[in-house]
């Protein structure tokens, strides 16, 4: 029996895996870097960029507050002035937590993996709020682009002590870039602003003893496809139905697996039951194949919002890889 890393390597490379790869398996998160303030269920914080976030009780999670009191960026030509990056923790005692949970890790198993959240785009529109980032894509370009420079620089230095501290031997970066229909920007814009951006980031976590980079984005993607590949996305966490992932694979899998089909939202809700679980999961292990296919809750982390759904889909996955392989 394959262990969880050469499993999904087989998977990933089109070769011989020995079952599926169960949704996160293969990542060991650690969960304990300093990566700054993060906001629970019935909490509101301000983080250490000045970004308020809210997340009622009632809600399945968190988002930043934008109204004229909170906004951190109101006027993009002036951001030099009103956006400033906290410091990156760099003392042992911030990262000792995470150095130990590192060192418990078999990597002969699973991947050492770093969580990085939120992602370059939706910085700029937490700063600023999603209407304002997007139309100061297209009025202030010029300080776009060198905001969105600050922001990476900002994201190195972090990385820069990640490597050192934990070496992560895999990243899942968050970047939510689309909703269920349409990516956010227009692939044109995508490729000006972000491509360079990230073929920064993930090019240096690669340089620096990365092997896998594993992206979240739970929405359409469809048309950033090669976009991911060029910067350097291994694996592409979230993809929904809404894209057609056979066709997906079969166009793009010798150069990025796929993972996600079993979209959290028709599975994961109060009522949830091992029937509804099972029927989806099916359809999506049938659909996307063996190799170059990750069957996941598009979920970006490693449990689900109502309790049970995640224990009960990698069930489900597990009887399918008997079935199946």
């Amino acid at each position: 029996m394959l262990t969880k890393r050469q499993n999904l390597i087989e998977t990933m490379k089109g070769g011989n895996p020995d079952r599926f790869v169960n949704q996160y398996e293969f990542m060991n998160l650690i969960m304990e870097a300093p990566l700054g303030e993060m906001v629970g269920p019935g909490q509101t914080i301000k983080n250490g960029w000045g970004i308020t976030f809210s997340w009622p009780a009632d809600q399945l999670g968190g988002f930043p507050v934008h109204d004229d009191e909170h906004k951190v960026l109101k006027d993009i030509t002036d951001w030099k002035n009103q956006v400033k990056a906290p410091a990156v923790a760099t003392s042992d005692e911030a990262w000792a937590a995470a150095i130990a949970h590192a060192n418990s890790v078999d990597r002969n198993e699973e991947y050492v993996t770093a969580f990085v959240a939120p992602g370059i785009f939706e910085m700029t529109h937490h700063l600023m709020s999603m209407e304002d980032a997007l139309m100061a894509l297209y009025e202030e370009p010029e300080d776009m682009h060198d905001l969105i420079d600050y922001l990476v620089e900002y994201e190195l230095a972090y990385a820069k002590e990640l490597i050192n501290r934990i070496h992560p031997d895999c990243i899942f970066h968050h970047d939510d870039w689309g909703s269920q229909r349409s990516s956010f920007v227009s692939p044109e814009m995508f490729e000006e602003f972000f491509l360079p951006a990230y073929k920064k980031i993930y090019g240096f976590y690669k340089e620096n003893g990365v092997e896998l980079i594993v992206h979240h984005s739970d929405s359409y993607g469809v048309n950033l496809v090669p976009f991911m590949i060029e910067m350097g996305i291994d694996i592409w966490q979230g993809v929904m139905t809404t894209n057609n992932i056979p066709e997906l694979i079969e166009k793009y899998g010798k150069q990025i697996t796929f993972m996600g089909g079993i979209d959290s939202g028709v599975v994961d809700f109060p009522n949830w039951t091992p029937e509804i679980v099972a029927e989806y999961t099916e359809k999506a292990c049938q659909e996307g194949g063996k190799l170059y296919f990750i069957p996941n809750l598009t979920q970006g982390l490693n449990f689900s919002s109502f309790p049970g759904v995640y224990e009960e889909t990698s069930k489900v996955i597990d009887r399918l890889s008997k079935e199946m392989f």
